[in-house]
Protein backbone atom coordinates (compact mmCIF):
# COMPACT_ATOMS: atom_id res chain seq x y z
CA UNK A 1 0.00 0.00 0.00
CA UNK A 2 1.64 3.51 -0.73
CA UNK A 3 1.90 5.89 2.23
CA UNK A 4 1.34 9.33 0.72
CA UNK A 5 1.20 12.78 3.21
CA UNK A 6 0.71 16.22 2.72
CA UNK A 7 3.74 17.82 4.10
CA UNK A 8 5.87 21.10 3.24
CA UNK A 9 8.70 20.62 0.69
CA UNK A 10 11.80 22.59 1.13
CA UNK A 11 12.54 23.11 -2.41
CA UNK A 12 9.06 24.15 -3.47
CA UNK A 13 8.42 26.58 -0.56
CA UNK A 14 4.49 25.10 -0.09
CA UNK A 15 2.97 21.88 0.94
CA UNK A 16 2.68 19.15 -1.68
CA UNK A 17 1.67 15.38 -2.03
CA UNK A 18 4.65 13.17 -0.61
CA UNK A 19 5.18 9.67 -1.36
CA UNK A 20 7.12 7.32 0.90
CA UNK A 21 9.77 5.92 -1.36
CA UNK A 22 11.58 3.61 1.74
CA UNK A 23 12.74 2.96 4.88
CA UNK A 24 16.72 3.26 6.14
CA UNK A 25 16.93 1.83 9.43
CA UNK A 26 14.64 3.73 11.62
CA UNK A 27 14.05 7.15 9.11
CA UNK A 28 11.11 7.18 6.35
CA UNK A 29 12.25 8.77 2.89
CA UNK A 30 9.51 10.19 1.42
CA UNK A 31 9.46 11.97 -2.06
CA UNK A 32 7.69 15.55 -3.28
CA UNK A 33 5.42 14.58 -5.78
CA UNK A 34 6.13 17.89 -7.40
CA UNK A 35 9.53 18.61 -7.86
CA UNK A 36 11.07 15.17 -7.06
CA UNK A 37 13.13 16.73 -3.48
CA UNK A 38 13.88 13.69 -0.45
CA UNK A 39 12.93 14.21 2.92
CA UNK A 40 14.59 12.11 5.36
CA UNK A 41 11.50 12.45 8.31
CA UNK A 42 12.91 12.97 11.69
CA UNK A 43 11.09 13.81 15.32
CA UNK A 44 10.04 17.57 15.62
CA UNK A 45 13.17 17.35 18.19
CA UNK A 46 15.77 16.28 16.28
CA UNK A 47 18.79 18.80 16.24
CA UNK A 48 21.43 17.77 13.39
CA UNK A 49 24.07 20.12 15.11
CA UNK A 50 25.11 17.69 17.56
CA UNK A 51 26.11 15.37 14.77
CA UNK A 52 28.84 16.94 13.93
CA UNK A 53 31.38 17.38 16.43
CA UNK A 54 35.22 16.12 16.42
CA UNK A 55 34.20 12.70 16.45
CA UNK A 56 32.20 13.22 13.37
CA UNK A 57 35.81 14.24 10.99
CA UNK A 58 37.76 11.36 12.95
CA UNK A 59 36.33 8.08 12.35
CA UNK A 60 33.65 7.83 14.71
CA UNK A 61 30.57 7.28 12.22
CA UNK A 62 30.44 5.10 9.50
CA UNK A 63 28.97 7.42 7.69
CA UNK A 64 31.46 10.65 8.49
CA UNK A 65 35.50 10.56 7.89
CA UNK A 66 37.98 8.22 9.29
CA UNK A 67 40.87 10.92 9.29
CA UNK A 68 39.85 14.56 7.75
CA UNK A 69 43.00 16.46 8.86
CA UNK A 70 45.04 13.69 8.21
CA UNK A 71 43.76 13.51 4.48
CA UNK A 72 44.73 17.40 4.26
CA UNK A 73 47.24 16.85 1.30
CA UNK A 74 44.43 15.11 -1.15
CA UNK A 75 41.28 17.26 -0.05
CA UNK A 76 43.24 20.87 -0.36
CA UNK A 77 44.42 19.38 -4.08
CA UNK A 78 40.37 19.12 -4.38
CA UNK A 79 39.84 21.90 -3.41
CA UNK A 80 42.50 23.53 -5.36
CA UNK A 81 40.86 22.72 -8.41
CA UNK A 82 37.57 23.79 -7.10
CA UNK A 83 39.48 27.22 -6.48
CA UNK A 84 40.62 27.24 -9.96
CA UNK A 85 36.89 26.70 -11.40
CA UNK A 86 35.59 29.72 -9.25
CA UNK A 87 38.42 31.98 -10.66
CA UNK A 88 37.86 31.01 -14.10
CA UNK A 89 33.89 30.38 -14.37
CA UNK A 90 32.84 32.39 -11.40
CA UNK A 91 34.08 35.09 -9.54
CA UNK A 92 38.25 35.80 -9.90
CA UNK A 93 38.32 37.72 -6.98
CA UNK A 94 36.55 39.38 -4.03
CA UNK A 95 35.07 39.03 -0.93
CA UNK A 96 34.31 34.95 -0.15
CA UNK A 97 32.06 33.32 2.35
CA UNK A 98 31.95 29.44 3.01
CA UNK A 99 29.22 27.97 4.67
CA UNK A 100 30.50 24.42 5.92
CA UNK A 101 34.12 25.31 5.76
CA UNK A 102 34.78 21.82 8.31
CA UNK A 103 38.61 22.11 9.08
CA UNK A 104 39.29 25.13 6.63
CA UNK A 105 41.00 23.41 3.69
CA UNK A 106 39.28 24.92 1.09
CA UNK A 107 39.34 28.70 2.46
CA UNK A 108 43.57 27.78 2.43
CA UNK A 109 43.31 27.03 -0.95
CA UNK A 110 41.43 30.11 -1.89
CA UNK A 111 42.97 32.58 0.72
CA UNK A 112 45.45 33.37 -1.87
CA UNK A 113 42.72 34.83 -4.45
CA UNK A 114 39.91 36.12 -2.01
CA UNK A 115 39.49 38.00 0.80
CA UNK A 116 37.99 34.87 2.58
CA UNK A 117 35.50 33.84 6.00
CA UNK A 118 33.96 31.06 7.25
CA UNK A 119 31.03 29.18 8.87
CA UNK A 120 31.07 26.10 11.06
CA UNK A 121 28.83 24.43 13.47
CA UNK A 122 31.81 21.63 14.63
CA UNK A 123 33.87 24.16 17.13
CA UNK A 124 37.27 21.65 17.30
CA UNK A 125 36.95 22.24 13.73
CA UNK A 126 37.10 26.38 14.03
CA UNK A 127 39.50 26.25 16.85
CA UNK A 128 41.86 24.55 13.98
CA UNK A 129 40.65 27.22 11.33
CA UNK A 130 41.56 29.80 13.73
CA UNK A 131 45.00 28.54 14.60
CA UNK A 132 45.44 28.86 10.98
CA UNK A 133 44.83 32.77 11.21
CA UNK A 134 41.58 32.05 9.53
CA UNK A 135 38.39 34.39 10.19
CA UNK A 136 35.83 31.78 10.69
CA UNK A 137 32.84 31.87 13.29
CA UNK A 138 31.13 29.42 14.97
CA UNK A 139 27.48 28.67 14.45
CA UNK A 140 24.70 28.07 12.19
CA UNK A 141 24.32 30.29 8.86
CA UNK A 142 21.52 32.58 10.86
CA UNK A 143 20.47 35.95 10.12
CA UNK A 144 22.40 37.08 13.36
CA UNK A 145 25.58 35.45 12.53
CA UNK A 146 25.81 37.12 9.04
CA UNK A 147 24.42 40.58 10.25
CA UNK A 148 27.96 41.80 10.53
CA UNK A 149 29.14 40.24 7.51
CA UNK A 150 27.76 42.19 4.81
CA UNK A 151 27.80 41.03 1.59
CA UNK A 152 29.91 38.62 -0.83
CA UNK A 153 31.05 38.23 -4.20
CA UNK A 154 31.21 34.70 -4.08
CA UNK A 155 29.31 31.96 -1.49
CA UNK A 156 30.36 28.65 -1.42
CA UNK A 157 28.81 25.27 -0.01
CA UNK A 158 30.03 22.06 -0.21
CA UNK A 159 28.25 19.08 0.20
CA UNK A 160 26.43 20.91 2.83
CA UNK A 161 23.01 21.45 1.71
CA UNK A 162 22.21 17.95 2.19
CA UNK A 163 22.73 18.70 6.11
CA UNK A 164 20.88 21.37 6.46
CA UNK A 165 17.04 20.97 8.76
CA UNK A 166 16.16 24.24 6.97
CA UNK A 167 17.78 24.53 3.59
CA UNK A 168 15.15 27.09 1.95
CA UNK A 169 15.46 29.44 4.74
CA UNK A 170 19.35 29.12 4.44
CA UNK A 171 19.51 29.61 0.82
CA UNK A 172 17.73 32.93 0.95
CA UNK A 173 19.39 34.10 3.26
CA UNK A 174 22.57 33.64 1.80
CA UNK A 175 20.98 35.19 -1.56
CA UNK A 176 20.32 38.36 0.33
CA UNK A 177 24.08 38.74 1.27
CA UNK A 178 25.41 38.46 -2.19
CA UNK A 179 26.69 41.40 -3.43
CA UNK A 180 25.03 42.20 -7.50
CA UNK A 181 26.41 40.17 -9.80
CA UNK A 182 27.81 37.99 -6.74
CA UNK A 183 27.42 33.94 -7.10
CA UNK A 184 26.44 30.88 -4.61
CA UNK A 185 27.77 27.78 -5.84
CA UNK A 186 26.86 24.54 -3.80
CA UNK A 187 27.84 20.94 -4.65
CA UNK A 188 25.44 17.90 -3.29
CA UNK A 189 24.09 14.32 -4.43
CA UNK A 190 22.35 13.75 -7.39
CA UNK A 191 18.97 11.54 -6.15
CA UNK A 192 18.28 11.97 -9.73
CA UNK A 193 21.42 10.33 -11.36
CA UNK A 194 21.24 6.57 -12.50
CA UNK A 195 23.29 5.11 -10.07
CA UNK A 196 21.09 6.80 -7.12
CA UNK A 197 17.88 5.53 -8.76
CA UNK A 198 19.65 2.07 -9.55
CA UNK A 199 20.79 1.16 -5.72
CA UNK A 200 17.90 3.30 -4.17
CA UNK A 201 18.59 2.82 -0.21
CA UNK A 202 21.38 1.25 -0.59
CA UNK A 203 22.94 4.38 -2.83
CA UNK A 204 26.25 5.56 -1.05
CA UNK A 205 24.81 8.82 0.28
CA UNK A 206 21.22 7.62 1.47
CA UNK A 207 22.82 8.28 5.19
CA UNK A 208 19.79 9.23 7.20
CA UNK A 209 20.18 11.38 9.69
CA UNK A 210 23.37 12.60 8.32
CA UNK A 211 21.68 13.44 5.12
CA UNK A 212 18.33 15.46 5.60
CA UNK A 213 17.39 16.27 2.21
CA UNK A 214 18.48 14.35 -1.59
CA UNK A 215 18.30 16.47 -4.89
CA UNK A 216 17.76 16.19 -7.85
CA UNK A 217 18.47 18.80 -10.58
CA UNK A 218 14.99 20.25 -10.80
CA UNK A 219 14.59 20.19 -6.76
CA UNK A 220 17.51 22.01 -6.52
CA UNK A 221 17.19 24.67 -9.33
CA UNK A 222 14.10 24.93 -7.43
CA UNK A 223 15.16 26.00 -3.93
CA UNK A 224 17.78 28.19 -5.85
CA UNK A 225 15.59 29.94 -8.06
CA UNK A 226 14.24 33.34 -7.56
CA UNK A 227 13.05 36.89 -9.64
CA UNK A 228 16.71 37.99 -9.87
CA UNK A 229 18.88 34.47 -9.92
CA UNK A 230 20.03 32.66 -13.19
CA UNK A 231 21.83 29.30 -13.14
CA UNK A 232 24.93 30.12 -14.61
CA UNK A 233 26.65 26.52 -14.05
CA UNK A 234 25.05 22.98 -13.64
CA UNK A 235 27.71 19.47 -14.15
CA UNK A 236 28.64 16.12 -12.23
CA UNK A 237 31.85 17.13 -10.96
CA UNK A 238 35.00 14.67 -10.85
CA UNK A 239 36.46 14.75 -7.89
CA UNK A 240 39.81 13.64 -5.91
CA UNK A 241 39.20 11.29 -2.82
CA UNK A 242 41.14 10.23 -0.17
CA UNK A 243 41.83 6.34 -0.63
CA UNK A 244 41.61 5.90 2.79
CA UNK A 245 38.41 7.58 3.37
CA UNK A 246 36.81 5.48 0.48
CA UNK A 247 37.70 2.25 2.23
CA UNK A 248 36.68 3.24 5.60
CA UNK A 249 33.20 4.12 4.39
CA UNK A 250 33.03 0.93 2.25
CA UNK A 251 34.31 -1.20 5.00
CA UNK A 252 32.19 0.43 7.82
CA UNK A 253 28.67 0.14 5.80
CA UNK A 254 29.64 -3.65 5.78
CA UNK A 255 29.96 -3.79 9.09
CA UNK A 256 33.71 -4.11 9.11
CA UNK A 257 36.82 -2.63 10.79
CA UNK A 258 38.76 -0.61 8.58
CA UNK A 259 42.45 -0.46 9.06
CA UNK A 260 43.22 3.52 10.15
CA UNK A 261 46.38 4.10 7.56
CA UNK A 262 47.89 7.58 7.54
CA UNK A 263 49.57 6.81 4.03
CA UNK A 264 46.50 6.00 2.33
CA UNK A 265 44.74 8.81 3.64
CA UNK A 266 47.54 10.98 1.59
CA UNK A 267 46.60 8.97 -1.72
CA UNK A 268 43.48 9.72 -3.98
CA UNK A 269 41.78 8.71 -6.51
CA UNK A 270 40.19 10.22 -9.11
CA UNK A 271 36.51 9.40 -9.64
CA UNK A 272 33.10 10.27 -11.07
CA UNK A 273 30.22 8.29 -10.23
CA UNK A 274 27.71 11.03 -12.07
CA UNK A 275 25.75 10.95 -8.95
CA UNK A 276 26.95 13.97 -7.79
CA UNK A 277 26.03 17.43 -9.20
CA UNK A 278 27.62 21.21 -8.72
CA UNK A 279 25.89 24.27 -9.83
CA UNK A 280 26.04 27.58 -9.51
CA UNK A 281 23.32 30.73 -9.25
CA UNK A 282 24.23 34.38 -10.13
CA UNK A 283 22.18 36.97 -8.65
CA UNK A 284 21.54 39.59 -11.41
CA UNK A 285 23.05 43.24 -11.26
Amino acid sequence: MMVVREAYCEACGRDTPQHLQFTKGEYHIFRCGQCGLGMTEVPSEFSSVGLYTEGYFHGEHADGYQDYTGSETVLRKEFRRTVSFCRRKLQASGRLLEVGCAYGFFLMEASAYYECCGIEVCDDAVRHCRSRGLDVRLGEPTEALLADMGCFDLIAMLDTIEHLPNPRCVVDLLKRHLSPGGVLMLTTGDWGSLLARMMGRHWRLMTPPQHLFFFNRKSLTRILGGHDIRVVECFHPWKHVPVGLAAYQVLSRLGLSAPRSPSLSKLSIRVNLYDAIAMAVCRQR
